[in-house]
């Protein structure tokens, strides 16, 4: 189905319940439809229109979730994390070719100073405590030079642009259309069996692939609601629950994690807000993780694989009757998925190599960027393949291992070690919470086995001890010749853990 963002939400029901925060009236979907009506009609009088380019630094919650759907049926959006330094502003706004950015009234911060140093038209949003959540109006501080184009978005025109993370190299910039984010939308709300009665709560991120297609756009798609919190708090999350009575959330699995934490003092809610499933995505949950939150919540939990460049959803475990496999990121769920040879233009019809897609989710390509795009895309059987950078092989059932990111699996002297199985037994140790095994550097070997870890509250361990049962269960090349100790792991802005780069931030050099 090739639609527009707008074309998900244009026909259910004008009192059907669309956003909803803290403390705030909800916003129907007749209200969502009129402030993308309003917003376009402001965007036209400041000069941006279709094709335009608008940058959106604002606080997550329900302005943000509302911002992207309205401003995307004008111009092209590009939500920009708030947390970025000046210099990181200025580099995305000039990298994005920004005609304009949407900034909170009253806020003067480093994106404003950017902005405004690029000569950026600058849109300031307003809101109202009083009003429903997510409504808002736009106020141009500064207006674009020339006359914009006054046609609204159409299902091949791009309606939002994001980076990648830029671990290791340039981000890259990645266009999706209005028919690839309307796609996974509707595969996202198919594989999670949606409906209007059903709820989501989101904590994550707004500037992110996850909170906004997942949280937001499916849930629109399928005529339901989404509670917008402003971020994410294990503290709050359960006052959360009592008052915006969800039936699902989604989150990473250190989220997930950080719930569990906290659980157990919180079993009346609960037992009073029953969820028909928990979503985890965006990086592998541990087998271990969801099979405790499968029995603290009475719920299914979904694991689902997603990638900015699929407009996030690839693959999910389906919902009961069908099972969940711990350890596993589930079936196909919109996109067609194969295994491909890692360094061929061919598809394997069995054993490990890259994951790799085609489908209507999947980006065009990188912008700008032609031999990331002859490296990541090749046509066979009839189809372009995306190649995700992520090893893994299907079983019988045609669910998908993952065995890790490519660039990610450690190199130890030739013996190749997966990250996601060291992980694996660590969290068998019954001290341990939380783990990220990543490679160290190694002066003969290139590269060593290396894990972080932190244990469970009043829980002790020390680091002979946790490499004698690595070493009870692993072979030996496999076996971290450093476990780090941790209060907490050092986290991106999406609250996933980072195995690139964290030797050097761990202060671990060369043995």
């Amino acid at each position: 189905m090739s639609a527009t963002i707008s074309d998900l939400f244009a026909f259910h029901r004008n009192d059907g319940l669309a956003i909803g925060a803290p403390d705030r009236p909800w916003l129907t979907y007749a209200g969502l439809r009129d402030l993308v009506s309003h917003t376009v009609t402001a965007l036209h009088a400041a000069g941006i229109g279709r094709g335009d380019r608008v940058a959106i630094v604002l606080p997550n919650g329900p302005e943000m979730a509302a911002a992207f759907v309205a401003v995307s049926q004008a111009a092209v959006t590009a939500p920009l994390n708030p947390g970025y330094r000046q210099e990181e502003f200025a580099f995305y706004l000039s990298d994005l070719k920004a005609k304009a950015i949407v900034l909170a009234e009253g806020y003067d911060g480093p994106a404003h100073d950017a902005a405004e140093a690029a000569g950026l038209a600058i849109l300031r949003l307003g809101h109202d405590a009083r009003d429903p959540a997510g409504s808002f109006s736009l106020r141009a501080e500064s207006i674009a030079p020339g006359e914009p184009d006054r046609d609204t978005a159409r299902p091949r025109d791009v309606a939002l642009i994001l980076h990648t993370s830029g671990t290791t190299s340039r981000p890259k910039i990645v266009p999706l259309l209005h028919g690839n984010v309307s796609a996974s939308a509707h595969h996202i709300a198919q594989s999670l069996a949606l409906t209007p009665h059903d709820r989501c709560l989101n904590m994550m991120p707004l500037f992110h692939i996850h909170g906004l297609v997942a949280a937001v756009t499916a849930s629109l798609a399928a005529g339901a609601s989404v509670w917008c919190a402003p971020g994410f708090d294990a503290l709050r999350f359960f006052g959360w629950m009592e008052t915006a009575h969800p039936t699902w959330y989604t989150a990473v699995p250190t989220m997930h994690q950080a719930i569990l934490g906290r659980a157990a003092r919180n079993q009346p809610v609960i037992d009073a807000v029953p969820l028909r499933f928990l979503r985890s995505s965006s990086a592998s949950l541990p087998a271990q993780v969801m099979l405790e939150l499968a029995r603290t919540f009475s719920a299914p939990v979904i694991e689902a694989y997603g990638m900015t460049e699929a407009a996030h959803q690839m693959a999910s475990n389906p919902l009961p009757p069908r099972r969940q496999k711990p350890g596993s990121v589930g079936v196909a769920a919109g996109p067609l998925l194969r295994i491909a040879h890692e360094t061929e233009n061919r598809l394997l019809d069995e054993g490990i190599g890259e994951v790799v897609i085609s489908g209507p989710n999947v980006t065009p390509g990188y912008e700008g960027n032609p031999e990331a795009n002859a490296r990541s895309f090749f046509e066979a059987g009839g189809h372009r393949w995306f190649r995700t950078g992520d090893q893994g092989a299907l079983d019988a059932e045609g669910y998908l291992g993952l065995t890790g990111r490519l660039k990610e699996i450690i190199n130890r002297g030739g013996e190749k070690v997966s990250p996601l199985e060291v992980d694996g037994i660590l969290m068998d140790h019954p001290a341990v919470q939380q783990v990220v095994t990543f490679a160290m550097p190694h002066a003969k070997l290139g590269e060593e086995v290396a894990a972080a870890v932190v244990l469970r509250e009043g829980m002790q361990a020390d680091e002979a001890a946790i490499r004698a049962f690595c070493a009870e269960r692993l072979a030996d090349f496999k076996v971290p010749r450093r476990v780090i100790l941790l209060e907490e792991i050092p986290k991106g802005a999406t609250g996933k853990l980072q195995r690139i780069g964290l030797a050097e931030k761990l202060g671990l050099g060369a043995a």
